[in-house]
């Protein structure tokens, strides 16, 4: 028995269960809660949020710190020990391959400071500045760090993923814990706070589904077309987009009994 495989296996088994509970969690607040939680009056609100809230919150900003932790190892162990991350396995490490990573985890910073600035005023302009931001790190990924296809695939995904966690843990779980408070002492919360967390919190929605593309990235390769594969990953990236913006739409006309 190799021990690698083990870990493979037990690290993989982690990471969906870590993930089917984030993601899951994250449907329920944008296409289930977001819809119910207008309907309650204050009173209601006031026995309800400060109860269920922080118990779908603990679980929710926990798992995201797991699916993410778990994400990493699998990256480390069937990517970079696996020689995966490139086609030609002779290719090896460069600066850029390692500028790139650098880019990952300094994504986040990127992307706050771009929702904070152009988002407050002309949020279209910014999400279409992100998907070019998106786009040029892709196509890098390919042409100057030397990653293959699904090495840049996944590297994609591991983009929004980080995203996604610090949205989570920086963002949406402090802003959350604001209005839990507010509500908890009869007080309406401050709107830009409920603003802000509800806004990456559909952010991260959007973000999900084109990540999990990525996370298949095995039972993808047909769409390993040379030097124009990378443009096919980011057709799935904008479907993805346009699908979670069909269902966040659709989700307020579903009516309780």
């Amino acid at each position: 028995m190799q021990v690698t495989a083990v870990l493979e296996s037990l690290f993989r088994w982690m990471h969906v269960v870590a993930g089917v509970l984030w993601i899951g969690l994250l449907y329920f607040f944008n296409f289930v809660n977001s819809a119910f939680a207008p309907t309650m009056d204050g009173d209601t609100k006031k026995k309800v949020v400060p109860e269920l809230m922080p118990r779908a919150l603990y679980w929710f900003r926990h798992a995201a710190v797991w699916t993410w932790g778990t994400g990493v190892l699998l990256l480390m162990l069937v990517f970079y020990q696996g020689g995966v991350v490139f086609d030609d396995p002779a290719h090896g490490w460069s600066a850029g391959s390692f500028v790139m990573l650098v880019l990952i985890l300094l994504a986040p910073l990127v992307y706050d400071r771009l929702m904070k600035s152009l988002g407050k005023t002309n949020m279209k302009a910014a999400i279409a500045v992100g998907f070019l931001l998106v786009a040029a790190m892709v196509y890098l990924f390919g042409h100057w760090a030397g990653f293959g296809y699904r090495g840049y695939v996944i590297h994609t995904g591991a983009l929004f993923g980080t995203i996604m966690a610090f949205n989570v843990w920086f963002r949406i779980w402090p802003s959350q814990r604001q209005i839990i408070q507010a509500v908890k002492s009869g007080q309406a919360p401050d709107p830009a706070v409920v603003a802000l967390a509800a806004t990456r919190s559909r952010q991260n929605t959007y973000m999900s589904v084109p990540l999990m593309w990525t996370m298949v990235n095995t039972h993808t390769t047909w769409a390993n077309t040379g030097s124009t594969g990378w443009l096919l990953l980011l057709a799935a990236v904008l479907l993805g987009w346009w699908v979670t913006s069909m269902l966040l739409r659709h989700a307020p006309k579903i009516k309780g009994f």
